[in-house]
């Protein structure tokens, strides 16, 4: 993913301060105060995140340097001096990001915050759902100037089953009034299903039903906007809704999720047993000696040994449930054969023997023990006998797998 941005500005005081602000957010910020230079370094660069572009130039005083921008097919943020609602309109039919005044702090503040969007909706993906093939295109052409990538249904039921299929879908767009199934009955249906229970939802309708707003909320939606819409209202709407998702995401990492390692945390092994699966087995597993380790290379070489060994973790193991148990130890849940699991366990452990773990000037190697449980009794029984198997591994000699 690109992190070059273009600031093309006369001023140098606003150059040079637009250029420290991106530069310290962790931009390759690219600057030019005229449209030569501009057309100079779009030459050079194809790959900018996007372009932050004074209206007015000495050399072209009626937005030619947007138009060059946007024949390179740039995302472009549009800065002016003065505010012209029909120029603004103007602007965002070609398709621009945003428009923004420079006569107040608050604008101006607005643009970083802007383009970090612009640099996160690469990771998104949008069911646009609307009867009208022209409000869909309209919608996923929209989404396009912001780097969100589409997929269209035609109606609820439709909507539903790309839902099933597709599960790089972050966020829903739907229309109300719909063949098949409708936009408000759609939503519902959604909120049933426990792993689209956190999917942001935007609602359109062109009704002039008053409580159309609150049928969608109640229903689940995350927002409501009506048709026609002008376009910045619209990209408010959405990125509000993305936004929300974010923060909430990351609320739910922070309380699920081992800051150092990235595993998942004790917490979320209990919430999330797999009580569903057949032949639950559980691992639980203890890098034997790893104070000494913290002795000799302090906690960051500590920590970097817990780095490692979450990552072979995570190769050995992509579909069971890995978590950081507490300090040194991990815990597994898989589900399957027992013998398939030990196996796996096995060529982990001699691969976490024959690991030599870079730290400074030096290399750390570790050996790790490891203790099996698959009953049909509870989650915490099965920890409980498996955590016994670990100790009989330490007091048998360490760097060994129990399973009886």
């Amino acid at each position: 993913m690109t992190n070059q941005v273009l600031v093309v500005e006369d001023s140098l005081t606003f150059r040079n301060y637009l250029g420290q602000l991106l530069t310290q957010a962790g931009y390759h910020v690219f600057t030019a105060q005229n449209i030569a230079e501009a057309q100079s370094i779009l030459n050079t660069e194809p790959h900018l995140l996007c372009a932050v572009i004074d209206y007015c130039l000495p050399d072209g005083q009626d937005g030619e340097v947007i138009e060059l921008a946007l024949t390179y097919q740039h995302k472009v943020i549009v800065l002016t001096a003065l505010f012209n609602p029909e120029l603004r309109q103007r602007m965002l039919a070609k398709g621009v990001v945003d428009y923004l005044l420079k006569d107040n702090t608050a604008s101006v503040s607005y643009i970083l915050p802007l383009i970090q969007r612009l640099e996160k909706n690469k990771r998104h993906k949008c069911l646009v759902v609307d009867d009208s093939v022209t409000v869909r295109h309209h919608i996923s052409q929209l989404l396009g100037h912001q780097y969100i990538a589409t997929v269209q249904a035609e109606n609820g039921q439709e909507a539903l089953a790309a839902l099933q299929v597709d599960p790089d879908i972050t966020f829903v767009i739907s229309d109300h009034d719909m063949p098949e199934k409708d936009g408000i009955s759609m939503i519902r249906e959604i909120r049933q299903h426990s792993n689209d229970t956190m999917m942001p939802i935007l609602g359109l309708s062109g009704s002039d039903d008053p409580t159309l707003t609150a049928q969608f909320l109640k229903a689940g939606a995350n927002d409501f906007l009506n048709k026609p819409f002008n376009p910045e209202e619209f990209y408010c709407r959405v990125h509000q809704i993305l936004n929300m998702q974010e923060a909430t995401n990351a609320l739910y990492r922070m309380a699920n999720q081992d800051s150092l390692t990235g595993l998942w945390n004790r917490r979320y092994l209990f919430n999330q047993a797999l009580s569903d699966c057949e032949g639950r087995c559980i691992a639980m597993l203890d890098i034997d000696f790893f104070k000494s380790v913290n002795d000799t290379y302090g906690h960051d070489g500590g920590d970097a040994v817990l780095v490692r060994v979450a990552k072979i973790l995570q190769l050995y193991f992509p579909d069971d449930l890995v978590a950081r148990f507490g300090g040194e130890e991990f815990c597994i849940q898989a589900c399957g054969s027992l013998n398939d699991f030990s196996t796996r366990l096995e060529h982990f452990r001699q691969r976490i023997e024959k690991t030599a773990i870079p730290y400074q000037n030096s290399t750390i190697h570790i050996t790790m023990s490891i203790g099996v449980a698959a009953s049909d009794d509870s989650l915490e029984k099965q920890i409980k006998l498996a955590d016994d198997r670990l100790y009989l591994a330490k007091e048998h000699g360490r760097n060994r797998l129990v399973c009886r």
